[in-house]
């Protein structure tokens, strides 16, 4: 019923000006004053380069942080006011996205226009080749970063089976109270600080870590980056398996001590909500997350949004990187019925991304740096009251130590599967409970693995 009522509302906002009642209506989890209007980008309009009209309806999640939604329902009902088209949009929770989406092409009908926050290269045969529009963002604004490239083509098909215009970094999220105690005021910057400093604070504190081991998104971004701060992939970079080495099986084994020394069972049943929940709550000394949990927290608990620092990648015995937090994946699925309409509004909102960044409070990043020039600054100087003021600079660098799913190859059709499936979160979570030894554990996760690679090689999708 509140998607219906939403869409209502939108197809009429362009002329009743419902959209700017919308805008003022702050939501709980905001910070005091919602997003402040001096220092929003000015937004723009070019004219689409061709005739528009009939309807455009979006699906897209609804936001970790708010706000961004207030604008983005206006901003897409003001471009269709001035595209002539009648745009409908819903927000559902990220969680039943990708079963909507699958269903949606299953029955040949749904959404022209589908936004999902992680690489949806398992679903390159249902949709269209977007090559065309990111194309045309490259001509206007330059190079694309490539970790948004890597995530939205096929290198073997040539395929853009989606349209990455931005993502969100993945940092580490830790009680500088809690850590000062433990000797590391900063944070942890390597996974072995965080299993000494994190057992500290659980032995002397009683206060748990945020890593999850369940099937959610969160598990499987985390759980990535400790695999390849080990050394340890899924694949190579030419695509093929390699999960069966002694790097995995390191750290399934460390994971596993960080569990027992750190952590309770409640990892293994969190959904994406829970680590920002325990984080808000005061009950996690370290998570790895957005900043969406830290804005949450300055309108509940501004002394816990206080003490929250962040940390970059943790550093292991082979490097430092962490996934994306989030990785925008657009779609525009075969059954669109006005896939011109879904194209030339991606253009639009691309070519407006600073004020996206803004309204979600610099939550998401663009592709494209020249488009978003004042990111370094609010990041310095958040103007969404911060304190420190500059406490969220170190993701000015986030392109430094963040990387794709798939890493060191591309996030392929295969490499999607094993992600929706949650093969990995799973692997590391049976050798926690001590079901299996981590030997095991990689395994079976290599029998599981294996065969969707190949699946998808012999339908000539996946190199290697």
């Amino acid at each position: 019923m509140a998607d219906m009522t939403r869409r209502r509302v939108l197809q009429t906002a362009g002329a009743l000006g419902v959209g700017a009642a919308l805008a003022g209506c702050a939501s709980e989890e905001d910070p005091p004053g919602g997003v402040p209007a001096t220092g929003a980008p000015e937004e723009t309009f070019t004219p689409p380069t061709r005739k528009l009209s009939g309807d455009l309806k979006i699906l897209l999640w609804s936001h970790f942080v708010p706000s961004h939604d207030t604008w983005f329902d206006k901003f897409a009902a003001d471009w269709g006011a001035k595209a002539g088209v009648k745009v409908a949009v819903d927000h559902v929770d990220q969680a039943t996205i990708p079963t909507r989406i699958a269903a949606e092409i299953s029955a040949g009908q749904g959404h022209d226009l589908v936004q999902f926050i992680a690489t949806l290269s398992h679903l390159e045969q249902g949709v269209l080749d977007l090559k065309d529009v990111t194309d045309e963002a490259v001509k206007r604004w330059g190079t694309q970063l490539e970790l948004c490239r890597k995530s939205s083509s096929n290198p073997k098909t040539g395929k853009f089976y989606a349209y990455s215009p931005g993502w969100v970094p993945d940092p580490g999220n830790f009680r500088t109270s809690l850590w000062r105690e433990a000797g590391l005021p900063n944070g942890p910057t390597t996974w072995d600080e965080l299993l000494a400093g994190g057992t500290e604070i659980k032995n002397k504190k009683n206060v748990q870590m945020g890593l999850g081991m369940s099937q959610e998104i969160d598990s499987n971004m985390v759980l990535r980056a400790l695999m390849w701060s080990f050394g340890s992939s899924i694949q190579d970079a030419n695509e093929k398996v390699v999960i069966n080495s002694d790097q995995t099986v390191a750290a399934v084994e460390y994971m596993t001590k960080l569990f027992k020394q750190t952590m309770t069972n409640e990892v293994f049943s969190w959904n994406a909500a829970s680590n920002n929940q325990g984080l808000v709550a005061g009950k996690l000394s370290y998570a790895v997350n957005s900043i969406s949990a830290y804005r949450t927290a300055q309108g509940s608990s501004p002394d816990v949004a206080d003490d929250i620092g962040f940390v970059p990648a943790l550093r292991g015995p082979s490097g430092a990187l962490a996934a994306q937090h989030v990785m925008y994946n657009w779609i525009v699925p075969k059954h669109a019925k006005n896939p011109d309409a879904a194209k030339e509004f991606l253009l639009h909102y691309t070519a407006n991304y600073a004020a996206a960044t803004y309204a979600s409070k610099l939550y998401d990043f663009c592709a494209w740096d020249k488009l978003t020039p004042n990111l370094a600054t609010w990041l310095g100087s958040d103007p969404f009251g911060s304190k420190p003021a500059d406490k969220l600079k170190l993701l000015a660098d986030a392109t430094k130590w963040s990387t794709n799913i798939g890493h060191p190859g591309p996030s392929n059709g295969a490499e999607g599967e094993v992600f929706s499936t949650f093969i990995i979160p799973n692997m590391f979570a049976r050798a926690a409970r001590g079901e299996v030894t981590a030997k095991q554990a990689v395994l079976d996760a290599e029998a599981q693995i294996t065969p969707i690679f190949a699946k998808w090689r012999s339908q000539g999708l996946v190199g290697g």
